[in-house]
């Protein structure tokens, strides 16, 4: 199902036992995170803050913190069930053969046209317009999430940039840090599509224009994380993940559009010239990040709903809720990897890498050095160019197993044969990197060697029972005593 709003997926959440509801009154500087955290560590439910100290708006965090929750909120029973819709789509590319054949693809473009963004003229979003002096932050519950952190800190925020050449429109989700009731830095980092709008603006010397969106329809903020490639509207995936377009309509000040149902909407600008020391923040990495100096956004007005949630999220140690973001990517994303590495077969990226650390993939083998290849066309790819480690396995090891990974890994190289150290960009909040977003990363081959990659002994048979006698012991289990089968 589509959400229409954040009040929605709560209602949701809450029939399937998935939320708990937080009376007691809670400081939003510190304590909502000392709590959230031990939440997240158990792997519990969402948590809606009802009663804030400061505040009058409730506070919803951890929504996104389970892979339940997750397929939830994008509508499916499993995440993969979004990759198979994107490899049905990808059978587009494949317009050859007879008319009949193309055919064929017609109702798959229509559906597309489906998912386009709807400009509508009166939205929930704004219920309530504050300008000028009114429009101030100092109204909601906006967290300081760690004792480090420069500041309080907008966690959750929908960035919307325009491209002053194409007016192509991007979504992205750069936190911000509040430095006054009117101030916020725009932390973009280098690589991202809003600052690369952000280095056009101040090509052309033009002040830019931003909005952010706080909430809105999970599949729509889930959108402002997914690394599309460059030109693809976050919108557009957003109504495909809906399966119906997402609403928007046009601010009150700045020419932009933002979603119809988002709860706060913050409108305003960022000038060119001016940047202002932001953090540190207490990142995902599990350390705080550095302080540094960033845009600056100023906020002439402030919309919203009348029963508006402030919705937020924390970062830390893993696993916390972003982690669960991130495996929704490695599998919505597993078909566009293959249609350009169709030799993979699956893909993991663990929780302890914090998305860019790590990348465990198996792959069909079929000629030497292949893993190689392998991990050259995944540093090329996007955002996966940040990876610091690369393992690959054979296309029967369980990636998600990491247990049997290490075993793999441990037992199948020898690090001068099997080890490659590449040197090139590296994610920003990498701090162990000798200089900033640049560094080295390894590429580990588990795979089983091939004479023709150096390997001139036999490479030994792989321990396991025959399948007679395994049928035997399943079949006499509760005769030796066990209540079930061992899973």
């Amino acid at each position: 199902m589509a959400f229409k709003d954040l009040h929605e997926f709560i209602a949701v959440l809450e029939k399937n036992g998935l939320l708990h509801r937080v009376t007691a009154l809670v400081d939003p500087v510190l304590e909502i995170t000392e709590i959230t955290d031990r939440i997240s560590k158990k792997g519990g439910p969402a948590l809606l803050f009802e009663r804030v100290k400061g505040s009058q708006y409730p506070v919803l965090i951890n929504a996104f913190g389970s892979f339940e929750r997750m397929s939830l909120a994008l509508g499916v029973q499993q995440l993969d069930e979004i990759g198979a819709r994107i490899s049905k789509m990808l059978e587009i590319q494949e317009l050859t053969g007879s008319l009949l054949d193309k055919m064929k693809f017609l109702p798959r473009l229509a559906e597309m046209g489906s998912w386009v963004p709807k400009t509508v003229r009166r939205a929930p979003c704004q219920e309530v317009i504050h300008r000028d002096e009114d429009a101030t932050l100092d109204m909601f519950p906006i967290l300081k999430c760690w004792p480090g952190d420069g500041g309080r800190y907008i966690t959750l925020p929908l960035v919307i940039t325009k491209d002053p050449e194409t007016g192509g429109r991007n979504l992205g989700m750069y936190r911000l840090q509040v430095f006054d009731g009117k101030t916020t830095g725009m932390h973009w980092h280098i690589h991202k599509n809003g600052a690369e709008n952000y280095r056009k603006h101040q090509k052309r010397g033009q002040r830019m224009e931003v909005a952010v969106a706080l909430g809105g329809d999970p599949a729509t903020i889930y959108a402002a994380t997914a690394p599309l490639p460059h030109g693809i509207d976050e919108m557009l995936f957003a109504g495909f993940l809906r399966n119906e377009p997402v609403e928007m309509v046009k601010c009150i000040t700045v020419d932009l559009e933002v979603p119809a149902h988002a709860e706060i909407i913050l409108e305003g600008y960022v000038d060119l010239e001016e940047r202002r020391l932001e953090g540190p923040f207490g990142d995902h990495t599990g350390y705080y990040s550095l302080a540094e100096y960033y845009p600056v956004f100023h906020i002439q007005c402030i919309t919203h709903r009348k029963d508006a949630i402030y919705p937020a999220t924390i970062v830390g140690k893993p696993p916390m809720e972003d982690c669960y973001l991130a495996k929704a990517t490695e599998r919505i994303f597993l078909p566009l990897l293959k249609m350009f590495i169709p030799e993979i077969v699956d893909i993991n990226l663990p929780l302890e890498g914090v998305f860019h650390n790590c990348a465990v993939v198996s792959i069909k083998k079929s000629y030497p050095g292949q893993a190689k290849k392998v991990m050259c066309a995944i540093w090329g790819m996007g955002q996966m160019m940040f990876t610091k480690m690369i393992i690959v396995v054979d296309e029967h090891v369980n990636v998600q197993d990491m247990s049997e990974v290490w075993w793999r890994v441990y037992n199948n190289t020898d690090p001068k044969r099997d080890f490659m150290m590449v040197d090139g960009p590296l994610e920003v909040l990498d701090h162990s990197a000798p200089l900033p977003a640049y560094g080295s990363k390894v590429g580990i081959d588990a795979t089983k060697k091939w004479p023709g990659e150096g390997h001139n002994r036999d490479w030994p048979e792989e321990i396991e029972m025959t399948q007679e006698i395994k049928k035997l012991v399943t079949s006499r289990w509760q005769e030796y005593g066990f209540v079930q089968e061992d899973e």
